[in-house]
């Protein structure tokens, strides 16, 4: 696929047209009120991998509603103090998998934690096994929509939520140190690592690749590939319900949770990617309000990005943080 966005010297510029709801502040500082009502609940179980080279801990935390959330935790073998923490989100459909599949930065020296999304994790991957208790609204087929009839039904509000619980659950182990913690993810991690940016103030890095859920009101209409096709697929079928959604939608916009980012950031975006368009990455790169920030650009990949070498970069990057 060729060019299809916007000039490179348009994307600097660009700024979403998303608007921010009023209240937006206070409806997600009453969902974590609400979600810290529940004890955090952070079990680690050691688990026999075969693996010599780490530790690895079976994690279940409580999450959105108090409802069980599962997640592995990573840690070099033989580590004795608390080490540097990495907390990663995973892309759509897939689940935290098996521990074999993230052994990247547990070789760096660092705790790694990575997270498992509720109700996902039957697309891709070793799978996952969290369910999302929680009905709603009539939907299309996927995640989008679920709930979209509202911002506190919405599916999103209890992945965020879950997020953030994440890093709490995380930092609790005696092996991980708090002030040294970063958040990664691509696609649907990345878009949940800028939500977690807005959401925990006192972060030493994000590093979100190819990020999804952001800048909804132009990726709604800008590519008919999914995820995103799922808004345009439910709401040609409820017509006249464009504004309420996206009304719904606003409320978990990467790009509001950008303009509240307090930590230094590493992005990545491509040219040619259709799933999440660059202009997309770029609302929530340009609104991300920490001073410290880059992005690196690939431009002639789709949705796959910078792959193996945007993990180097951000193995560079993160030596001046963590």
């Amino acid at each position: 696929m060729p060019l299809f966005d916007l000039a490179d010297d348009e994307l600097r510029t660009y700024r979403s047209a998303s608007t921010e709801p009023e209240d937006f502040d206070a409806f997600w500082s009453k969902t974590l009120q609400e979600a810290r009502e529940h004890d955090l609940d952070a079990r680690f179980e050691p688990v026999d991998t075969g693996l010599t080279t780490v530790q690895v801990y079976d994690v279940t935390f409580a999450g959105f509603g108090g409802h069980p959330v599962k997640g592995w935790l990573t840690l070099p073998a033989g580590a004795g103090e608390p080490l540097p923490l990495v907390v990663e989100f995973v892309g759509y459909g897939g689940g935290r998998g098996l521990p074999h599949e993230h052994l990247l930065w547990a070789s760096t020296g660092r705790a790694h934690f990575i997270m498992d999304t509720r109700g996902q994790g039957s697309a891709w991957g070793g799978g996952g096994g969290t369910a999302d208790p929680v009905g709603g609204a009539p939907s299309y087929p996927g995640f989008m929509t679920r709930g979209i009839d509202a911002p506190e039904n919405y599916y999103y509000r209890r992945v965020f939520t879950d997020a953030v619980r994440a890093v709490e659950a995380a930092r609790s182990h005696p092996l991980t140190d708090a002030a040294r913690t970063v958040a990664v993810g691509a696609s649907q991690g990345g878009g949940i690592t800028i939500a977690v940016g807005g959401l925990v103030p006192d972060l030493a890095g994000i590093a979100p690749d190819v990020p999804f859920l952001c800048d909804f009101p132009r990726a709604a209409v800008l590519t008919d590939r999914h995820p995103y096709r799922e808004i345009g697929l439910f709401l040609k079928t409820h017509r006249g319900r464009s504004q309420g959604a996206l009304s719904t939608l606003a409320y978990f916009d990467g790009v509001h949770f950008a303009s509240r980012g307090s930590a230094p950031a590493l992005f990545s975006a491509a040219l040619e990617d259709q799933t999440c368009p660059p202009s997309t990455v770029f609302a929530a790169f340009n609104a991300w309000a920490h001073e410290d920030k880059e992005i690196e650009v690939y431009d002639f990949n789709d949705h796959e990005g910078g792959g193996p070498y945007q993990e180097a970069a951000k193995l560079r990057w993160l030596r001046s943080y963590v």
